[in-house]
């Protein structure tokens, strides 16, 4: 507990000085979700040469991975009632809303190094966003009070583990082909969706 203690202090403490940091650290730990949902939909949706096979098909390993990493973490937190850092420590700052939820394993972290490693496994410029934007809204998570390191760290572990195993070659096979024929669809949907605009267009006076 001692370098998880010292290592949350620090963190907690420098938010606490700095609103500039502390505004971002709460936008962070409050909006991971919709980070990665956009940045999934971007990667889905971009077409033309942005358009990325392998992207898309992290795209959907992304999401299953989530939902595997965690069942595997309330799993494990059904078995450990961590408190939460405010909880147990009087110094520690909060400074985003209570959870109810135990500390151990961090729900954000285990879907955001999920999602992170699932893209990074089949694109390499994708996976490196990913992964850094999963960094920051583990370490905001620490730094809002609401988080040990150890909490995050045991969260990116539980994640990089249901990427991996969705990796595996039966798995990774069906899911690509999931992906293929919803990108096939999408593909279908928007060359419809053009070639009514440039009709209408050109009816157009």
């Amino acid at each position: 507990m001692g370098v998880d203690l010292w290592l949350l202090q620090a963190l907690n403490g420098f938010a606490a000085l700095w609103d500039g940091f502390e505004d971002t650290f709460e936008f962070l730990a409050n909006e991971a979700q919709l980070m990665f949902v956009a940045l999934l939909a971007v990667v889905f949706l971009a077409r033309g040469k942005y358009a990325s096979v392998r992207a898309r098909h992290g795209v959907v390993a992304a999401g299953l991975s989530a939902l595997l990493g965690l069942a595997i973490a309330h799993l494990i937190s059904g078995s450990w009632d961590r408190p939460r850092p405010y909880e147990a420590h009087g110094d520690i700052q909060l400074f985003v809303a209570p959870s109810g939820d135990p500390s151990f394993p961090s729900d954000h972290a285990t879907a955001a190094f999920a999602i992170a490693f699932a893209l990074f496994l089949r694109s390499r410029r994708v996976g490196l966003v990913a992964l850094a934007m999963a960094a920051a809204v583990s370490v905001s998570r620490v730094a809002v009070g609401v988080h040990y390191p150890s909490d995050v760290a045991a969260g990116a572990l539980i994640g990089a583990v249901a990427a991996l195993a969705l990796w595996m070659p039966p798995a990774r096979r069906l899911l690509h082909g999931i992906a293929d024929r919803l990108s096939d669809l999408y593909e279908r949907l928007g060359g419809v969706a053009s070639r009514q605009l440039l009709r209408r267009s050109s009816l157009s006076p």
